[in-house]
């Protein structure tokens, strides 16, 4: 496995001498404006190995993109070579429709220290909840970014990972979202502690969530990738391109459900994936 095989992979050419947060926030962009989050190897027919030789293999070399274990640790392994203070983390995901956090663990974050200050890293939550850069762990102060603006929330050493939503303009040719509506603005992401996790910690939900029938990603073939300007998402049939702040705090959401022979096009065009195995969406 090589860095530069890697850089290459998310178009970067900048110097990495440093390992400092103004290179951190370039790599993280870089990272996931190239990498789309996806689950796409479940639906053609592939398995998912968690394995850094098996990740990299497909993410750098296949140029494929992977769910939140596989993208943050490629992006762990690369931070690490880069010299940075990186350790994984675990979280729980919030389920609108239960209105709850999940009772296990299934998701992967990553947590980088600079001259003593504490960041979560985060390249594999995809969609509208994907941070654009590095966030300081600090609980209670509000951390405006494009997306929108994003805070943590500490209570007893559980930390809390929440975004501020933004109203959305649909054009009347789109297909109206579907998306389960929750009070307020606040969307609550996921709950997690600092305690370090090795990636052997998740080698029990790669398996599960391949199998589990009752799970989202089972349920959905799903890829999603970071634009200089929103993101593009694809689920099922249905792509979604998102403009961020399109007029002042408004988003334009633009929703097109495709044929089969879009969709293949479509993961060519917009997310650069081309897959080995016949997609059944």
């Amino acid at each position: 496995m090589n860095i530069q095989e890697y850089f290459a992979r998310i178009s970067y050419n900048e110097s990495h001498k440093d390992a400092d947060l103004q290179t951190l926030t370039v790599i993280f962009q870089h990272h996931i404006q190239a990498i789309p989050f996806e689950n796409l190897s479940m639906h053609c027919g592939e398995t998912i190995e968690l394995d850094l030789q098996s990740t990299y293999n497909k993410i750098v070399r296949k140029k494929r993109g992977g769910w939140c274990l596989e993208s943050n640790h490629l992006l762990f392994w690369a931070l690490q070579e880069l010299g940075y203070d990186v350790c994984v983390l675990g979280g729980n995901s919030y389920k609108p429709a239960k209105r709850a956090y999940t009772e296990e663990m299934n998701h992967i974050l990553l947590k980088v220290v600079i001259k003593g200050n504490s960041y979560i890293v985060d390249a594999g939550f995809g969609g509208a909840y994907q941070a654009w850069q590095p966030l300081m762990l600090i609980s209670g102060e509000d951390q405006p970014q494009i997306p929108g603006i994003f805070r943590f929330m500490e209570d007893n050493g559980a930390w809390y990972f929440e975004k501020v939503k933004r109203k959305h303009y649909i054009p009347k040719q789109s297909v109206p979202s579907t998306d389960t509506p929750e009070l307020g603005n606040i969307r609550k992401i996921y709950t997690f502690t600092l305690k370090p996790r090795h990636i052997n910690d998740f080698q029990d939900l790669n398996t599960y969530l391949q199998v589990s029938p009752d799970n989202i990603l089972q349920k959905k073939s799903i890829c999603s990738l970071q634009t200089t300007e929103g993101l593009y998402a694809l689920v099922g049939w249905t792509f979604t391109e998102v403009k961020y702040n399109y007029t002042e705090d408004v988003d334009l959401v633009q929703i097109t459900t495709l044929t089969d022979e879009e969709v293949e096009k479509t993961l060519k065009d917009k997310f650069n994936i081309v897959l080995e195995n016949k997609l059944v969406p």
